[in-house]
């Protein structure tokens, strides 16, 4: 931990508008989780399932809720808010953000006409085609791909090998990670009579809000027509399929490996969780939370929990899935039943 800064238990409790229960002179020189924390680092209990780790913590400082009574070896500051209190801290002891230059890299080919913001950084090999627009202090890392007629907007970071195709609009404070593709034509085909599959043109674009996080590895497809939509404050996880003419409102979260189907809208802050599925031409309501790998068959409702498949409302999946379970016991109990079952009736034919 050579090198990292240092802070007693008393200037970390400043820092983050906590009480010292404890040694406020010991010293901290960087983070780690309650059960891999080393003596120098500090932790945080924010969960109950956490809780069993505390007495066994090697931590020096460990983050509680104010009204924690649970026993613990560290020197303790108590907070309202344990884990945004340890956020804070993590970024005190993190590693100083890497901050692209401004200036656009020698291998970089930009189309003569395209617009370029002022203090943006173009990396090695970016590809930057005719009639795009980039935003003030955006930047576009190694290998980045930027298609014909693209309005990126301001303070956007793209990571290498971000493609952005044709027509693409992207607002404000947009971070996507490596590989993620945006844009890319939607799964759409006609059938003959002969049963050949023939594609359909896609012809729509997207359009993606102020202050979305993309992960690495999405796909967002274009729409056949119109727009494929993704509100303001979204943030969409690694490995996700967004197809053709999706709506997603503001503050959505799409966690990994989820998959959504053309045409579907997604409520405003709503969640779904990871490998969740949503059918096509369906509306998940706002404020409504797929569970993990839930497969949605029919509109969810604002504001309610479903899980399962196909889903349900999440207590009524749970006792669904508790029962299957079941089944072997089940199975062995009416076999038995008919073994009397028939027992009795050749009794009974006998008399």
């Amino acid at each position: 931990m050579s090198g990292q800064p240092a802070l007693t238990a008393a200037e970390i409790a400043e820092k983050v508008g906590g009480e010292v229960d404890g040694d406020p002179s010991v010293v901290v020189r960087g983070v780690a989780g309650i059960r891999e924390a080393s003596p120098g680092e500090a932790s945080f209990i924010a969960g109950r399932r956490y809780v069993k780790y505390a007495a066994g913590t090697r931590a020096s400082v460990v983050l509680v809720p104010s009204d924690w009574k649970g026993e613990c070896p560290a020197t303790l500051i108590r907070v309202q808010d344990p884990e945004a209190a340890f956020s804070r801290l993590a970024e005190i002891f993190a590693p100083p953000a890497t901050v692209p230059e401004p200036g656009v890299h020698s291998t970089a080919l930009i189309a003569p006409d395209a617009v370029l913001g002022e203090n943006v950084s173009i990396g090695p090999y970016v590809v930057i085609e005719s009639g795009a627009r980039i935003g003030d202090n955006t930047a576009i890392m190694a290998f980045g791909y930027v298609g014909r007629g693209v309005v990126v907007g301001k303070a956007c970071r793209f990571y290498p090998h971000v493609s952005i195709r044709e027509w693409v609009r992207i607002g404000d404070r947009v971070i996507i990670h490596n590989g993620t593709v945006i844009g890319s034509d939607g799964f759409g085909y006609r059938v003959d009579e002969k049963g050949v599959r023939h594609k359909i043109p896609q012809t729509g674009i997207v359009i993606i809000g102020n202050d979305v996080e993309i992960g690495a590895n999405v796909t967002v497809d274009r729409a056949r027509y119109g727009a494929t939509r993704i509100g303001n404050g979204v943030k969409i996880d690694n490995l996700v399929q967004i197809a053709h003419n999706v709506l997603i409102g503001d503050h959505a979260v799409i966690v990994a490996q989820a998959g959504i189907a053309g045409s579907s809208v997604i409520g405003s802050r709503a969640i779904l969780a990871g490998q969740a599925g949503i059918s096509g031409h369906l509306t998940v309501g706002e404020g409504a939370i797929v569970g993990g790998q839930a497969g949605v068959t029919k509109d969810v409702p604002p504001g309610t929990f479903v899980s399962g498949y196909p889903a349900a409302p999440h207590e009524k999946a749970t006792r669904i899935q508790a029962l299957v379970h079941r089944l072997p016991e089940l199975r062995e109990r009416i076999s038995r039943l008919e073994s009397r079952l028939a027992e009795l009736e050749r009794r009974s034919g006998g008399s």
